[in-house]
């Protein structure tokens, strides 16, 4: 099983050995659903500038840069530097860069805030991989490969008995068309009690050449019973993959053109109101293929960015209120590739869906801990001409009510979480996290996914 053809894969590093770990990613980092595009010359002016601001003020702090890195002024002087090349989209100024104690200030200020992360990965502890990224090339076993609905169900039980607490929530996998596949979803519900289902419309997304089983979400013959069972099962949500097929893909593969995009959301959201569609990667289109220059070029001159205009559009076109965005991967790329991309896509997003229909992702491993998404997002601004051009409202401050509902508030209402319950919330993560700082734990920098090779 391979998720990239053996040429795609012998242009590609492992993030983990190949880039620079600096707190924000100065590459592009892929998943395993896309191969990432070089290094862009911003990007590489980025790094250049944060490598010298961190020398800079490292030295000042009686520190190496690769420790100063790790620090809450290292994390602000990232932000200098994405400004100092692609104008000033992010909140942050140089003094909290070089202030030790104003950094640390508005870190511990931040640190209360509630986030429900709903799009994430992990690699299992128990497989025989070394590396994250190398594990389909390195073993036969298929089990070292991808999770099961049983796996994803006990990894859940497994952190939140550890912790005492509910820490972790779990998809089940639906497969529409292959054999068997409601028994399967009878099994799930019954046994490992998910708290959502995901699916993919484009059928096997590890194998596009192969893919024999693509569906529509409002295919009332195949998908119509799945939704009666899990809304009598009281399950509400269903999360999609869409988006992430540039153009050069659908080249490869134009049948699948009409079950990447979002055409067969409105319909279904219509027709199954007592459901939630939350449609994951918001279904942005150019990851792998395509680049953020190419979608922002595509933005200036239409004031489109395919495929998210079109989810953005849906309430209002098919008058619904159950379809939300999802930011997993979509936020990531922009961001660090080109950050005026990333203020528009959350300025259509919130202007079409609604604040409250956007739910925060970061599908993380692949990109590193979450934590410069999280930051990059608090500090993100939608530029005054975006706003007087194209209508849309700030994004506000890090803990304002925009901000707020999208890292969780959203999210919580979907799952039935009480936010106020994590509040002070002293269980065995709390624990293991004050033992690791008390040890003398700092952020890692590291990222697992795939970077292009030089």
């Amino acid at each position: 099983m391979k998720l990239l053809t053996d040429r795609e894969r012998e242009a590609l590093l492992p993030a983990e050995f190949a880039s620079f770990d600096g707190p924000i990613p100065t590459q592009i980092v892929s998943s395993d659903e896309y191969a990432p595009i070089p290094q862009t010359p911003a990007q590489s002016e980025v790094e250049a500038r944060l490598k010298a601001l961190a020398d800079e003020l490292a030295s000042r702090q009686g520190m190496s840069r690769r420790q100063f890195l790790r620090t809450a002024s290292g994390m602000a002087a990232a932000f200098v530097a994405m400004n100092d090349v692609y104008g000033p989209l992010f909140d942050v100024g140089r003094a909290e860069a070089a202030t030790p104690e104003l950094a640390d200030a508005r870190a511990d200020e931040m640190s209360g805030q509630f986030i429900l992360d709903g799009h994430t990965h992990f690699l299992r502890d128990d497989t025989q991989i070394q590396t994250f990224v190398r594990m389909r090339e390195a073993s036969d076993v298929a089990a070292d490969w991808f999770l099961t609905n049983p796996m994803a169900a006990a990894a859940r039980a497994r952190i939140n008995d550890r912790f005492g607490s509910r820490r972790m929530l779990s998809h089940a996998i639906f497969t529409p068309g292959q054999a068997g596949w409601l028994d399967e979803v009878d099994r799930a519900i019954a046994e490992d009690e998910p708290d959502s289902f995901k699916g993919y419309t484009i059928g096997d997304n590890t194998h596009k050449d192969l893919s024999r089983f693509p569906w529509r979400l409002d295919d009332e013959r195949l998908l119509y019973p799945f939704y009666e069972k899990i809304q009598k099962a009281g399950l509400r949500n269903v999360c999609v993959h869409k988006g992430l097929f540039p153009p050069s893909v659908e080249k490869q593969f134009p049948h699948l053109r009409r079950h990447s995009d979002v055409r067969d959301v409105g319909k279904a959201a219509r027709d199954w109101p007592g459901l939630n569609f939350i449609v994951y990667h918001s279904a942005y289109r150019f990851p792998g293929g395509g680049t953020p220059e190419e979608a922002l070029a595509q933005f200036d001159a239409t004031g489109r960015v395919e495929w998210v205009t079109d989810l953005a559009g849906i309430p209002e076109k098919f008058g619904v209120s159950n379809v939300y965005g999802d930011l997993g991967q979509v936020f990531a790329v922009t961001a660090v590739a080109q950050p005026r991309l990333a203020a528009a896509i959350m300025g259509t997003l919130v202007g079409g869906l609604g604040a409250d229909h956007v739910v925060w992702g970061t599908d993380a491993v692949w990109t590193g801990a979450p934590q410069w998404q999280i930051e990059s997002l608090r500090r993100l601004e939608i530029p005054q001409d975006m706003q007087d051009k194209h209508g849309y409202t700030p994004l506000g401050s890090a803990t304002g009510e925009v901000k707020s509902a999208i890292f969780g508030m959203n999210s919580a209402r979907l799952y039935g979480i009480e936010p106020t319950a994590y509040a002070n919330l002293d269980d065995g993560l709390a624990k293991l996290k004050r033992e690791y700082l008390a040890a003398g734990g700092v952020r890692s920098n590291l990222r697992y996914g795939y970077v292009t090779r030089v």
